[in-house]
């Protein structure tokens, strides 16, 4: 099952799991993106089944989960990903439009896990894989709703690990942190800024974001996978001088995330509904406006992998620096 399968990473994700023949539950409001998403996983190798469904509706999400065990048998993951949000200033954004935000972003995870969890806990088996960001750990200006939900399901989803340690099942939940990606988010999430919204860079392509997500089903173990450099970077600069972080924000963050195109007041915004409904709507796939700038590799995902690897490296060539400064030094008890 993946939520948020229409378009964007979601879309990439549902493509990698067909490419190894899996059955892919789709689910999102769009008929038109659920369609295509559907003929792409066929195309890749895989079964697909759409669902439309609004994943702020707890109900909605339960039968689509029904309708999906009926159609393809036990479910073995559940890909959390759907979301929405708003680009503005915290002030210019309204209490309603707050409240979707955390309806869609953060509460919809909570009952697809819940969904999930109903069907995987009796079996004991399943893994739930929750799209995280590096904003669920570092907020930044004009995203104040999504950074918001995103460190909800942050702290929300290690409560649901820590418990599902504690009753010694073999049930597990992961998440995946991203960074910056090509999607097209930036052409329909709502947006009050006077240019057009864009990803601050480095970008990376959804294929990235997609292969990791995968990796992380099959491996649930860990509790999250890192994608990108810059998340890597972000959340060890937020460990060590968050203070900093916000003065630098503060002068970056606003220009960062507006592109030189003025913005048309009135243009398209998922929030409410679709993008890519009614007789206009259109299927816009997973990539954004940004192929010629994104990366189509991550190494910080090999490294998010095999971090014990990484760690025992990072020791070895501490302790040989420390004995190579011994050696100089003459002193060899160090």
């Amino acid at each position: 099952m993946v939520t948020g399968a229409s378009g964007g990473v979601g879309r990439a994700a549902a493509m990698a799991f067909a490419a190894r023949g899996d059955r892919v539950a789709l689910l999102a409001r769009g008929d038109k993106g659920l369609a295509a998403a559907a003929s792409d996983v066929v195309q890749a190798g895989g079964e697909a089944l759409a669902l439309p469904v609004d994943v702020s509706d707890p109900a909605a999400v339960e039968d689509s989960a029904a309708q999906a065990e009926k159609a393809f048998g036990a479910l073995d993951v559940w890909v959390n990903n759907a979301f929405t949000g708003v680009f503005a200033p915290f002030m210019e954004i309204d209490a309603e439009e707050f409240r979707r935000v955390t309806e869609v972003t953060y509460l919809g995870y909570v009952h697809g896990t819940r969904a999930a969890l109903r069907r995987m806990l009796p079996r004991d088996h399943g893994a739930v894989v929750q799209v995280g960001s590096a904003l669920a750990y570092r907020g930044i200006p004009l995203q104040s709703a999504y950074c918001g939900a995103k460190h909800a399901i942050q702290g929300w989803n290690e409560s649901v690990r820590c418990e599902l340690l504690y009753s010694g099942s073999k049930v597990r939940t992961t998440m995946v942190q991203l960074p910056a990606v090509n999607t097209p988010q930036f052409d329909w999430v709502l947006d009050r800024l006077p240019r057009r919204a864009r990803p601050v860079a480095p970008i990376y392509q959804p294929e990235v974001a997609a292969r990791a997500i995968v990796y992380a089903a099959d491996h649930p173990q860990r509790r999250e996978y890192w994608v990108g450099a810059s998340t890597a970077a972000t959340l060890m600069a937020n460990a060590v001088a968050p203070g900093l972080l916000d003065r630098y924000l503060a002068r970056t963050g606003f220009r960062s995330q507006q592109s030189a195109e003025e913005h048309e007041p009135g243009s398209l915004a998922n929030l409410w509904a679709p993008a890519d409904g009614g007789p206009e709507g259109h299927d816009f796939g997973a990539h954004g406006r940004f192929d010629g700038q994104a990366h189509g590799r991550s190494p910080q995902v090999w490294a998010s992998r095999h971090h014990t690897a990484v760690g025992a490296a990072a020791v070895a060539t501490a302790a040989a620096a420390v004995v190579a400064l011994a050696r100089r030094t003459g002193r060899r008890d160090w």
